[in-house]
């Protein structure tokens, strides 16, 4: 009884956070690289693994999937993306147990624009210089599982976005909920609410300006302030589900489906899949479509949709629970040739 009850306030919940976005405030939201994946595993799902994700990469897509790990887990991730542009996407996550039921996590996540030439009204072509902008976050989570059936888990989020003479920073919750059952536990349900939190506001010295006295009864300047305008966070809800298929007493494969409901652009929704074989090597694809665009239409998203990505795990000694992952997902893309993920993580 109280499962049932878990699950109705948890769909109740869901269903008027849904309802509950305005369609007018769409493209109205900064600190958009919160919404860009590092990591390849989940990358090759399209980030549509909210069911079933684990581990570091659970701190991006849902946080309560952070307990489904058996001792330490280290990962790094890189993304190349929208390839030809030059910008890169790093993130470094580390995740342990704590007790028999709890795990605490902390992930880095840098967005890196390359070389931007600095340019004036006089010097279009630029002065010689380049601007290093630093846009990055920092996550602290923590999850708990009970009875391995439900897991639950918050993260708190620390963003900054700055230039040299100009910064901003903010700070964000997500939430999430996972679900299992099943004879083999094949079937998985979760639900995850992210970067809900302050608004953010750009300041420093590159807002201000000199101007001459304007009433003109002397010949001096004045140092003129101005104040940017706020801008909230990108705030999303994720619904996910899976079903694990067995083939074999190993082999098995994975069909997920996920709804995204995103308070500041198109909601989205999508299906894809995994096979596992082996409990070593992991193939998986997904198609993501955003509801009312055009399909084939790059002016509504740049990602035409398709994803693919693929998984090995290499045990460290034989017959043992100790891995290393090396993960490599591609996302279409129109324009440019695409997003590259490649992904690294130990398991201890």
């Amino acid at each position: 009884m109280k499962r049932k009850l878990f699950l109705s306030i948890l769909w109740f919940f869901s269903l008027t956070c849904i309802y509950a976005g305005n369609p007018d405030r769409q493209g109205e939201a900064g600190a958009n690289e919160l919404l860009l994946n590092p990591w390849a595993r989940s990358a090759g799902l399209h980030s549509m693994s909210t069911a079933f994700v684990g581990g570091v990469e659970s701190m991006r897509i849902n946080i309560a999937g952070l307990s489904r790990i058996n001792g330490t887990q280290f990962g790094l991730g890189n993304a190349r993306l929208y390839e030809g542009t030059g910008i890169t996407l790093n993130a470094f996550g580390f995740a342990s147990r704590v007790g028999k039921s709890g795990a605490i996590g902390l992930s880095l996540t840098s967005l890196d624009f390359g070389d931007i030439p600095i340019t004036t009204v006089d010097q279009p072509e630029g002065i010689g210089g380049n601007i290093n902008p630093s846009f990055f976050n920092i996550g602290a989570g923590y999850s708990y599982s009970y009875a391995n059936k439900i897991s639950v888990g918050v993260l708190l989020r620390v963003i900054s976005e700055s230039l040299a003479d100009v910064s901003a920073f903010g700070a964000a919750i997500d939430a999430g909920v996972q679900y299992v059952n099943g004879e083999k536990d094949n079937f998985k349900l979760g639900v995850s609410l992210k970067n809900v939190g302050t608004p953010m506001r750009f300041s420093g010295e590159g807002l201000s300006f000199q101007t001459s006295n304007p009433d003109g009864s002397a010949n001096y300047l004045l140092t003129v302030g101005q104040r940017s305008q706020k801008f909230e966070l990108p705030s999303s809800l994720d619904i996910g589900v899976s079903y694990d298929f067995y083939l074999f007493d190993e082999n098995f494969i994975r069909a997920a489906g996920n709804f995204t409901s995103n308070a500041f652009s198109k909601d989205n929704v999508g299906i894809g899949a995994e096979l596992h074989f082996r409990d070593f090597l992991i193939l998986r694809g997904a198609y993501k479509y955003d509801l009312g665009s055009i399909l084939g239409n790059s002016q509504s998203n740049i990602y035409t949709g398709v994803a693919a990505g693929i998984s090995v795990d290499v045990p460290i000694k034989k017959n043992s629970n100790q891995k290393i992952a090396i993960d490599y997902s591609y996302r279409t893309t129109n324009p440019f040739k695409g997003t590259h993920n490649f992904g690294v993580t130990l398991n201890i």
